[in-house]
């Protein structure tokens, strides 16, 4: 299917049907004027094109039009979160009323607990994966201290096997049947930041459901990434980001999911403000607080337009590709990616992402034997912009919407010459 020259990778990219997006996107260039080699998408997207176009259009409007902008902009702020909607929720997988952008990822995270994490004096223990990005791990801990619970106890890893990097899901099922009359919550990663493993959130979901617990997910590594289905999935909740696979720049707002089966529920606890109020009475102010149906009834504050317009802008890009062309592309890439690594035949070399491509997205974990982080800094030297991880992992990522083959042809030609 493959094979290991710079003839092949510029012939993927001339019958690729997606390579005229690279040009929607700025490259960052060297000193000379070259432009690099970007694989860290995983970490932060590349700028849409489209992205200062819109954030000047709020800009002017805000000058022309002052406080009348709520209603009176080309796009009115009072909704301008509902203009992501229908787009976001396709790709999560969602329906429109289970999706919102709102807030940060970790801020939702809490905001999600809040209403899903209800511990009893039996029933209080939280289970992640064992190697879960710090922040998530952080904010289960303070859930569980919050609730005055200690996390030594409350807190269960789901870890690889002794002398493996990967999860195994009839592990998380001995967990549930171990301990499963204690665990009041599953919140997992759907794709792992640091191996690139992703799970099966719909058989997670079912068997947490099966044993009476609630399941939520963290798509900051699988929004814009995978298809994680999360409507399907059954799951109660999800939080992500945007800066990442969905390029909204530097800090931006997350997303959050809630099933539909949670909408209507105005007796669900939560921490409320006055976004998440009816509509048509919010601006009444005296009205007692009456949650939206659906994810809108989780919103606190009024919406942060300048990073709504950003994450308008990607998201209008992604429209326009449609993720599943952008999925079967991210397939083909990682894909060379992996044949490529394999052909330098180097045994200090070690792929701990899952070969599967449905166990995986964009992203590769490259360990290095014996290697420190002076290696990723010579490929940085070299032009490669990737994003290296304690102890010895190089994650690198072709996102499809701005990388070419040509991109993971002259990194691992980079990494060849580094290695040796």
């Amino acid at each position: 299917m493959f094979q290991n020259s710079i003839d092949f990778a510029q012939n993927c990219d001339a019958n690729d049907s997606l390579s005229h997006f690279r040009e929607k996107f700025y490259i960052p260039k060297d000193k000379d004027g070259n432009e690099l080699i970007y694989l860290c998408g995983n970490s932060l997207g590349l700028q849409p094109k489209k992205t200062s176009e819109y954030l000047k259009k709020e800009l002017e409007d805000w000058a022309e039009l002052g406080v009348e902008g709520h209603t009176e902009a080309e796009h009115p702020w009072m909704p301008y979160h509902e203009f992501l909607t229908q787009s976001m929720a396709r790709i999560v997988g969602a329906k429109p009323k289970e999706v919102v952008v709102m807030n940060s990822l970790t801020a939702n995270l809490h905001f999600m607990m809040v209403s899903f994490y209800r511990p009893t004096s039996k029933r209080y223990k939280i289970v992640i994966e064992s190697d879960a990005f710090p922040s998530d791990k952080y904010a289960v801990e303070s859930q569980l201290h919050f609730h005055g619970f200690d996390p030594r106890d409350g807190l269960i890893l789901w870890k690889p096997r002794k002398g493996e990097n990967l999860c195994r899901f009839e592990d998380l099922e001995e967990i549930i049947k171990q301990q499963g009359d204690t665990i009041a919550l599953l919140m997992i990663g759907s794709t792992n930041y640091y191996s690139g493993q992703a799970f099966p959130l719909k058989k997670i979901t079912e068997l947490g459901h099966a044993n009476g617990s609630i399941v939520g997910f963290d798509l900051a590594h699988g929004a814009g990434n995978i298809q994680p289905n999360l409507h399907e999935s059954g799951a109660d909740f999800a939080v992500w980001c945007t800066y990442k696979y969905l390029n909204s720049g530097p800090g931006s707002l997350g997303g959050c999911f809630v099933h539909e089966r949670h909408a209507n529920n105005p007796d669900m606890k939560r921490f409320t403000g006055w976004w998440g109020h009816n509509k048509q009475t919010r601006f009444n102010m005296r009205h007692e607080f009456e949650p939206i149906p659906g994810a809108e009834g989780w919103q606190l504050s009024n919406p942060a337009i300048l990073s709504m317009a950003a994450i308008r802008a990607s998201l209008d890009v992604f429209e326009e590709a449609g993720f599943d062309n952008l999925r079967e592309k991210a397939v083909k890439l990682t894909g060379f990616l992996e044949f490529l690594i394999k052909e330098l035949n180097d045994n200090r070399i070690h792929i701990i992402t899952p070969s599967n491509p449905e166990e995986r997205g964009c992203q590769l974990s490259i360990q290095v034997n014996s290697a420190n982080k002076a290696l990723h800094t010579d490929l940085t030297k070299a032009g490669v912009i990737s994003d290296w991880r304690e102890p010895d992992v190089i994650r690198v990522a072709p996102a499809p919407l701005y990388n070419s083959f040509v991109d993971v042809f002259k990194f691992v030609e980079q990494l060849k010459k580094v290695l040796n």
